[in-house]
Parts: structure tokens; C-alpha cells; sequence
């Protein structure tokens, strides 16, 4: 049976503690990823500018979900919003040296 024709196929059965919480934002931030590469890898398979256009625009839609997806699990875990930010500290020092220096 496929899964659509299933209208219970996202209920939770339980409250999610913190930690499945985080972990459910991060399969969701997961799936916008994957949709976002699928939109772009069809409107790229078309010459039909109008389907490009629809498919692009709801690409950048599916973006804005994951900033506020994002924001969510930085609320709810901010040791994860300083391990980005750390990531981010990195490859802004490498691009600062042209990326001469050996990350650390």
C-alpha cells in the first residue's frame, strides 16, 4: 500500500522527548534537502521555462523552510547553533587565506 493513500503515515504515537524532537527536525531538515534537489534536478531536465520557473520558486520555498527549520533546532539545542557557527568560523578563516592554511 502506498504510503500516501495512508492519511496516519506522520502521526507520532507518543509525545517526542527533547532529543527526538531534535532528531525529528533533523529528518525534516533531511527532507527539505532532498526535495529541494529533486525540484532543481527537474526544472535543469526541461527546456519548459514555465515549468523551470515554478520549480525554481518552490525550490527557494523548500530554502526558507530549512532556515526555519534551522532556527527551531537551534532553539531547542544550542550546542548544535555553536557547532555550526564553529563550522562557519573554519571556512570563513580558510577563505580569509584563500584556503592556504590547513583546517583545524
Amino acid at each position: 500500500m502506498p504510503l500516501l493513500g495512508n492519511p496516519f503515515v506522520g502521526n507520532v504515537p507518543k509525545q517526542l522527548s527533547p532529543e527526538e524532537l531534535i532528531q525529528a527536525i533533523r529528518v525534516d531538515i533531511a527532507g527539505e534537502l532532498e526535495a529541494i534537489i529533486g525540484y532543481e534536478a527537474h526544472a535543469a531536465s526541461t527546456n519548459d521555462e514555465r515549468v523551470k520557473k515554478v520549480l525554481y520558486h518552490i525550490a527557494d520555498e523548500e530554502k526558507q523552510h530549512i532556515g526555519e527549520l534551522l532556527q527551531l533546532l537551534y532553539i531547542l539545542s544550542p550546542s548544535e547553533a555553536e557547532n555550526v557557527q564553529k563550522g562557519i568560523q573554519a571556512v570563513q578563516q580558510q577563505q580569509n587565506s584563500n584556503f592556504q592554511q590547513p583546517m583545524q
